[in-house]
């Protein structure tokens, strides 16, 4: 794995790598907030404990809003951990009767989430290292 890494950053180049996995980040967070906006708001229709459950699933995403932003490796490191939380949501959905599609979806996002955090965090702390060294 190790030497397919190393092998992707010099044939693909460091700088190019660190943009497309920032990319991934940024389209699969969104989407995954979209998911879980509209199941929070479906079950807030539901039921009428307020919006508790919206808060729920939306806010420990919404802590890492300032990492993305900042582009700070570490915080993405953290995103990755907290991304296999809702994979592992998306997975209980998609084993519910009529929530097959919206529970892949979720599992999905959040895959695209840890994979592009994961390579980010990878990825710019080896950038920043490099020109550090310069």
């Amino acid at each position: 794995m190790r030497q397919w890494m190393e092998r992707m950053e010099r044939e693909g180049g460091l700088d190019a790598l660190v943009d497309k996995s920032r990319r991934l980040v940024i389209y699969s967070y969104i989407f995954l907030i979209a998911l879980l906006s509209y199941g929070g708001l479906i079950i807030h229709d539901v039921q009428t404990d307020g919006w508790g459950p919206l808060l729920v699933r939306i806010v420990p995403l919404l802590l890492f809003l300032p990492s993305i932003l900042t582009r700070r490796a570490r915080g993405h490191a953290w995103l990755c951990f907290v991304s296999l939380l809702y994979f592992m949501q998306g997975v209980m959905f998609a084993t519910l009767p009529g929530q097959g599609l919206f529970g892949v979806l979720i599992a999905l996002a959040s895959l695209a989430l840890f994979v592009g955090s994961l390579g980010y965090a990878r990825f710019r702390s080896r950038q920043q290292r490099r020109q550090s060294e310069q």
